[in-house]
């Protein structure tokens, strides 16, 4: 991704007017180990996972010299004042912006236009789950074949609209690794009535284990104090998945 030369980020700062160092500003993204590059975390663990500056690095793809793509991409939300002064700016503003020009402007903005569509769309465009199926066809595609077990959660609205999707757990999912609080967190921060949650099995086959009917209930119960009732939760595997709840483990 990253294109520049290594740089001490030091002078060119001081040269430049631009805040200190951040955790990035000493190599290039491509001396970043693998599992910090933007990327490659994407792929891994998800978008939903990265940071905002992230996840411009990957819309921007390169650096300029003295600041790797990463510095470049929280370079300009501070500047901006975040991703709402990005979408407010003019073409042209962005264009003068330090490390962008007319290219790398242009991509941007058909980014975030995109993301303002989505976030207008009417609760009757957005996916509506009324079974295990409608969530198998929205996650299959992406989880089926993850080398590392993934929680997912899905918030839902009064009509079971989908209004958000996080990827809040990677590694082995099991009750006494999951922390309650971040599985419900979305659905608090959205005031959601109801939550599914879903995870992989990277072997391929979805038959849910005794842990998985122990995390589900253990779910179940938090979620009955929360007031926020968990719908299902479902195992994916490669072509086919499985609902607990329709085989009553931990429902």
């Amino acid at each position: 991704m990253e294109e520049t030369a290594p740089s001490e980020r030091g002078a060119s700062g001081a040269a430049s007017g631009h805040a200190g160092p951040t955790r990035y500003s000493v190599m290039t993204v491509r001396e970043m180990p693998s599992d910090e590059r933007p990327r490659e975390r994407l792929e891994r663990y998800g978008a939903g996972a990265l940071q905002t500056a992230e996840l411009l690095a990957i819309i921007l793809r390169t650096g300029v010299q003295g600041e790797n793509v990463i510095d470049v991409s929280q370079r300009l939300l501070r500047d901006f004042g975040g991703l709402a002064g990005l979408m407010a700016a003019d073409l042209p503003d962005l264009c003068h912006a330090h490390g962008l020009g007319l290219a790398k402007a242009t991509q941007l903005k058909a980014a975030l236009e995109i993301a303002s569509r989505l976030a207008a769309l009417g609760p009757e465009q957005r996916p509506r789950i009324t079974g295990p199926a409608d969530v198998a066809k929205l996650l299959m595609i992406e989880m089926a074949y993850l080398a590392q077990e993934q929680l997912r959660v899905l918030c839902l609205d009064t009509k079971n609209h989908v209004v958000a999707q996080q990827t809040v757990y990677q590694g082995t999912v099991n009750s006494s690794a999951v922390r309650v609080a971040e599985v419900f967190r979305p659905a608090i921060s959205r005031t959601c009535p109801s939550v599914i949650v879903a995870h992989n099995h990277p072997s391929g086959d979805p038959t849910p284990s005794p842990e998985d009917a122990r995390t589900t209930e253990q779910l179940r119960k938090a979620g009955e104090l929360l007031d926020i009732e968990l719908l299902d939760h479902i195992v994916i595997g490669r072509h086919q998945f499985v609902s607990l709840k329709e085989r009553g483990l931990g429902f």
